[in-house]
């Protein structure tokens, strides 16, 4: 039996998280107040990893981060979480990446980003002994891991030919040309989780719905995810609306898919020869995972954690 149950390929980086209230940035040394800020562990596959573990997959990260502040909460937030990180590397060369993320009332936002380790890591790093240590590959920020782009077909492939199976989560382009052979990524993945602007992006498509129809050509199990509206969710020919738990006010957006994508992972894992969305759309929010602004969300009661190993 594989060690890990998810594997994941790590876009470390640190998230500062600014609150604008209704506060817009203006230049020509033009001063304001905000509300409020968070500086938390930031990253999408690294947040999904987080979660992942906290619902009780036994999980590990591949990565880097600087010898530096951040670097170290990196790899504090991944341990306290349960992540297994003995396959991150600590870089005195590198400086931790880095993400401006400036936040709107009404949970949109901008995002100001410095790769540093972020995007430090190479496909000679992803070894045989890491992809053979679990039996599921969660790949994320496909774009913003830029040393990786050309190989991560290759890498996908590698995975599903060493038995694991093979999950996306492309996250932003921020080029939007939307191209980096992503058509023969799509080839070797068995669930997509874009988010509806990704979607259409990706699909060329101008409604939700035939975007959807049009990724399912590619891989088997997609699910949009669509903020406050929920997930569109499609598997073959068959499609599901699946609501999300109301909130009385929202705090900020940042890692909610990415906790999306762990909830689903997690409850996909466990009954693979079972799993049902039907079923699986009757508790969204306990599935799913629930994020605030700067705070990782705590593991639910009976959960269990894998024991978290010390970097390098």
């Amino acid at each position: 039996m594989a060690e890990f149950d998810l594997l994941t390929i790590g876009d470390l980086c640190v998230d500062l998280i600014i609150d604008l209230g209704e506060t817009l940035p203006r230049f020509g040394q033009v001063e304001q107040w905000v509300p409020d800020y968070f500086l938390e562990m930031g990253g999408s596959t690294a947040i999904c990893a987080c979660q992942a573990a906290k619902l009780g997959l036994r999980v590990a990260i591949l990565g880097r981060v600087g010898d530096d502040p951040y670097g170290r909460l990196v790899l504090q937030r991944l341990q306290e979480s349960g992540v297994d990180t003995r396959f991150v590397g600590v870089d005195a060369a590198l400086k931790t990446g880095l993400g401006v993320a400036l936040c709107k009332p009404d949970g949109d936002r901008a995002i100001l980003t410095y790769g540093g380790s972020l995007n430090a890591v190479y496909p000679a790093d992803v070894t045989d002994e890491f992809l053979d240590s679990g039996r599921h590959l969660h790949y994320g920020s496909y774009y913003l891991q830029t040393n990786l782009l050309p190989a991560v077909p290759a890498i996908l492939s590698r995975a599903r030919a060493r038995g694991l199976t093979v999950s996306l989560d492309t996250n932003w382009d921020p080029t939007q040309t939307w191209d980096g052979d992503l058509a023969a990524a799509l080839a070797q993945v068995d669930l997509f989780f874009p988010n509806e602007q990704e979607a259409l992006a990706i699909s060329r498509q101008a409604t939700v719905e035939a975007a959807l129809t049009a990724l399912l050509a590619r891989t088997p199990i997609v699910a949009i995810k669509r903020g406050a509206a929920g997930a569109l969710v499609g598997q073959g020919t068959q499609r599901w609306t699946v609501p999300v738990d109301p909130v009385a006010a929202i705090v900020d957006t940042v890692g909610a898919g990415d906790s999306f994508d762990a909830g689903f992972l997690a409850a996909w894992l466990a009954e693979r020869s079972q799993f049902s969305i039907p079923a699986f759309r009757e508790k969204p929010g306990e599935a799913w995972g629930e994020t605030t602004c700067g705070k990782l969300p705590k593991a639910p009661k009976n959960s269990t954690r894998s024991a978290p190993s010390k970097a390098p």
